[in-house]
């Protein structure tokens, strides 16, 4: 079989992006998914987007994580995925489309893409940290000296452990820039390791430092390791709506691979 490719990055979140509106795709095929997202031999990516048809919006986000299995929300490949369609010409400026998590909109403008995400209302604060769900589960931690921080061996020990356990959920550890600004490194279930940038992930930092005051600002900047993402949002009593996450994404290159 021979899969046909495409490969786009936001922030350094990057993703194999298939044109799948004919259906073409074996979207049950697991190994086929994370042979393509294997860095060594395959085409190497955080995770793979399905841009498949819609009978009501302009199409449909399928993802899968670098394991090869459906996964949640991702915000940066859902941003990717709107450059892509932009590129297929399936749309123009704006977007309406499905996924996992329900209908989000979205526009893109010189690289730059404003995806919504849904609206968050349950918070879950801790002694030492928060965690919500912004489309995939967060655990959000503030941590001092984060460019030394062990990324990998705290955020696996979390992810795996109470009360998360099984299911696990993606753990971002920050630290305050200025009131509005925030670095951000994350550790994703799924790739099972840091990545350069999670776009879900980013946005519960945002909401999490809010929610506990640590910021009085509704427009945050959040430095990644891949780059610099914003994110906005109007909280109406206890619910966080009209979040978006602004930041580029951009098309690496394209070519066909043998399964």
């Amino acid at each position: 079989m021979e899969v046909n490719f495409y490969k786009y990055q936001g922030t350094g979140n990057d993703f194999v992006m298939i044109d799948n509106r004919d259906l073409h795709f074996p979207q049950d095929d697991v190994q086929l998914v994370h042979n393509l997202c294997d860095r060594r031999f395959g085409v190497g990516a955080d995770g793979l987007i399905l841009l498949n048809p819609s009978d009501k919006y302009d199409f449909t986000m399928v993802y899968y994580n670098a394991d090869g299995n459906e996964g949640t929300m991702c915000g940066n490949g859902g941003r990717c995925l709107v450059a892509f369609a932009h590129d297929l010409g399936v749309i123009t400026n704006k977007t309406t489309f499905d996924a996992i998590d329900g209908l989000h909109h979205a526009t893109i403008e010189n690289g730059l893409v404003d995806l919504q995400m849904i609206d968050v209302s349950e918070i879950t604060i801790n002694a030492d940290s928060a965690f919500l769900n912004t489309g995939s589960p967060h655990h959000v931690q503030l941590v001092k000296n984060i460019g030394q921080y062990d990324v990998f061996k705290n955020g696996k020990a979390i992810r795996y452990g109470a009360p998360y356990f099984e299911e696990g959920t993606n753990v971002n550890f920050a630290e305050a820039i200025n009131d509005a600004t925030f670095r951000v490194r994350t550790y994703e279930r799924g790739v099972e390791d840091e990545t350069l940038a999670c776009g879900t992930g980013v946005t519960a930092v945002a909401i999490a430092m809010f929610e506990q005051k640590l910021t009085n600002s509704s427009k945050i900047k959040l430095l990644v390791e891949g780059g610099e993402l914003e994110v906005s949002f109007q909280k109406e009593n206890s619910q966080y709506k009209n979040v978006f996450l602004k930041g580029p994404a951009k098309f690496v290159f394209k070519g066909n691979f043998k399964a």
